[in-house]
């Protein structure tokens, strides 16, 4: 199991050859690199030398001794507006070029869920199904996996978070087994899961190893989504860790826990890395004791 993080804080922070290195240098296996500001204008990866630029970021995390394994396609994936829906398309296929180049095996891309969950079910249930189907060619050309995520909505009046696509592990199960593609699996967000009301080890039970091939690990209070460091809000790790030791994980440990380094002064930030680092380390370790 490799440890892995997010690139976004650091890249934002450092630059994204900055964030390499420093991330790299905390003593991270591997990066999930964060395509978050492809969803609007001024991205690194809309200027002409895209190319070349993932080619020299794969080039100096390799000198570094890390890989780019994972990433995470700009979001929402639709608004229901044709300007933007046309746009986000051309953005998501973006990223997923942009991470073939840099060796990425698994990339994220959030369902589309712009309707209300509660009364359009049947209706996003379609549309995802339709929606990752026509992704698999996209997966073909470029040789990387499409991982969709389980999600949640926020109650406009109440302002609580609800359960929206895929927050249900058997519903997401079920629409992994519908699109029936070996090319299209999960990433099991393991803090959405608590904010919806589901326990992580539920969800990992249903979906078994072979549908969940990545994660996004990262902390909790069950009210707001706050992608903190593991043991800084309210989740069980020690039994979250067990769960998947216990069904057979074969994947890589990814920290999408940025909050807890945005929370810190940018002096702060490399040091808070090197502890962050250290939590993984922990979590492996009750992994594969469990695993033993």
């Amino acid at each position: 199991m490799k440890l892995v993080t997010q690139t976004d804080c650091m890249a934002k922070t450092y630059g994204a050859e900055g964030a390499v290195v420093r991330l790299a240098r905390a003593g991270y296996d591997a990066l999930d690199w964060s395509f978050f500001e492809l969803a609007g204008p001024g991205s690194i990866w809309l200027q002409s030398d895209w190319r070349e630029r993932a080619e020299a970021i794969r080039d100096l995390a390799a000198q570094e001794g890390v890989s780019i394994v994972q990433a995470h396609a700009p979001f929402p994936s639709s608004r229901g507006l044709e300007a933007y829906d046309g746009m986000i398309m051309e953005r998501i296929r973006r990223s997923v070029e942009v991470a073939s180049i840099m060796g990425v095996q698994h990339i994220v891309v959030h369902p589309k869920h712009h309707l209300p969950y509660l009364s359009h079910r049947g209706e996003l249930w379609q549309m995802n199904v339709d929606f990752f189907t026509s992704l698999i060619p996209l997966c073909e050309e470029f040789g990387i996996h499409i991982c969709a995520e389980n999600m949640w909505q926020r109650d406009e009046y109440r302002q609580v978070i609800r359960e929206s696509i895929c927050a249900a592990p058997e519903e997401f199960a079920a629409l992994l087994d519908a699109v029936d593609s070996p090319w299209i699996t999960g990433c099991l967000d393991i803090g959405h899961c608590a904010l919806v009301g589901i326990d992580p080890c539920h969800a990992i039970r249903i979906l078994g190893p072979d549908r969940i091939a990545a994660l996004h690990v990262h902390d909790v209070d069950y009210v707001q989504d706050r992608h903190m460091l593991p043991f800084t809000e309210s989740l069980d790790w020690i039994s979250i860790m067990g769960e998947l030791a216990g069904i057979g994980f074969e994947g890589n440990l990814t920290f999408e826990a940025d909050q807890f380094l945005a929370k810190l002064p940018s002096q702060l930030r490399e040091d808070g890395a090197a502890f962050m680092v250290k939590v993984g380390r922990f979590l492996i370790g009750l992994f594969e004791e469990h695993e033993a």
